[in-house]
Parts: C-alpha cells; sequence; structure tokens
C-alpha cells in the first residue's frame, strides 16, 4: 500500500512539474513578443511591452520616455476628452509603467467612445489580470472574441488565464483548441506551436 501511495504521490508531482513547464513556456518568450503582441502575462520589462491594439504612433523607448509622455497625453486630453485612440494610447503608458488600475480607467473610457476596437479590449483584459482580477480578464477576452470573431491574442490569453489562474484546464484547452482551428500553425512568442501544447496536456491527462 505503501508503494502504492508514493507511486501516486510520485505521479501527482510530475503532473504539477509539467503544468508548471507548460507556464513556463507559455510565458517565458512574451518579452519578446512575436506572433501575439498581448501576450504578456508575465513579468515583463516596459521597454519590450508590445500591445494587441497596434493603432497610433510607437510606443517610447525607455520607462523615462514612457512617463515623459503620461502627462502629455493627459493634458492633451483634457481638452480632447472624446479621441478614443488618445485614451487607448494612455492606457499603453500606463500599462507599460505596471499602472493596472490606471490603464483600466484609460482603456474603458477609450471604449466607451469605440466599443468595436478588439485590440483594446484584449490590452484591458490583460490589465484586469494583472491587477488580480482574472475573472474580469476572461469576460474582456470573450468581449474582444465576440466583438472580432477568432480574435486569435484573445484567445490564447483566455487560455492561460483559465489555466494559471482559474485552474480551468478543461477551459483553457477549449480556448486553444479554438485557435489552432482559426490558425493550425499558430506560435508562442517563444516559438512553440499551441498545437504542440495541446497535444502535450492531452497526453498527460
Amino acid at each position: 500500500m505503501e508503494k502504492d501511495m508514493k507511486k501516486k504521490n510520485t505521479g501527482t508531482i510530475t503532473r504539477q512539474t509539467f503544468y508548471m513547464a507548460i507556464l513556463v513556456s507559455l510565458t517565458a518568450g512574451f518579452i519578446l513578443g512575436a506572433a501575439y503582441t498581448s501576450f504578456k502575462l508575465a513579468q515583463e520589462s516596459p521597454v519590450d511591452q508590445m500591445h494587441a491594439d497596434t493603432t497610433g504612433p510607437p510606443a517610447p523607448d525607455t520607462p523615462a520616455e514612457t512617463d515623459a509622455r503620461i502627462p502629455e497625453l493627459e493634458k492633451y486630453l483634457e481638452q480632447n476628452p472624446k479621441d478614443a485612440k488618445a485614451w487607448a494610447k494612455l492606457g499603453h503608458l500606463f500599462f507599460d509603467t505596471n499602472q493596472f488600475d490606471a490603464a483600466i480607467q484609460a482603456y474603458e473610457k477609450s471604449l466607451a467612445l469605440a466599443p468595436e476596437n478588439p485590440g483594446v479590449i484584449t490590452d484591458l483584459g490583460v490589465m484586469y489580470r494583472r491587477s488580480g482580477q482574472p475573472e474580469k480578464a476572461i469576460q474582456a477576452f470573450d468581449r474582444a472574441v465576440a466583438v472580432s470573431p477568432g480574435f486569435e491574442t484573445a484567445l490564447f490569453n483566455k487560455g492561460v488565464v483559465l489555466m494559471a489562474d482559474l485552474n480551468d484546464l478543461p477551459g483553457a484547452l477549449a480556448a486553444w483548441e479554438e485557435l489552432v482551428k482559426i490558425n493550425p500553425e499558430a506560435v508562442t512568442s517563444g516559438g512553440e506551436r499551441v498545437a504542440d501544447i495541446v497535444a502535450r496536456l492531452k497526453q498527460q491527462n
């Protein structure tokens, strides 16, 4: 009986280690941002972050430049409060400086003016997740997919949040399988095919 218990415990540890390795592979490459520009659920350097919303000018090159842009943009928005793109850009600057609540407010103001921007909605979801609100993050990712069916970044991030934060592996697999149906060659920014990750998870279970 003791041998059976040891064998069972070994299997549990192996499975937990396997899941951890999967999560590391999903998040380790987010810094470089290749295939999916909003795969930013890991703690990364602000200068390397990119956004699902790619409209507007590129982000500043350094944290200092980012900080300097924030008051300039806030002043502009005092005079132009109906500029949805500017609100989104302000959200990106707050995103890049890890000011989660401020980013959420800016994104919500942008979406109040232009509600059907899946990139901004996805970035909002990432900020909800980073602020410790994974359920709201999932709602945002679902909203992005509803606005733009098959929006790949939202589907990928949904799977990560479901697996990493909500311990919902079946839900994560469903999100990634939907992504793979849309794009069979989808890869993480670390270069691993999402289809291969799904296959490994299914094999383990």
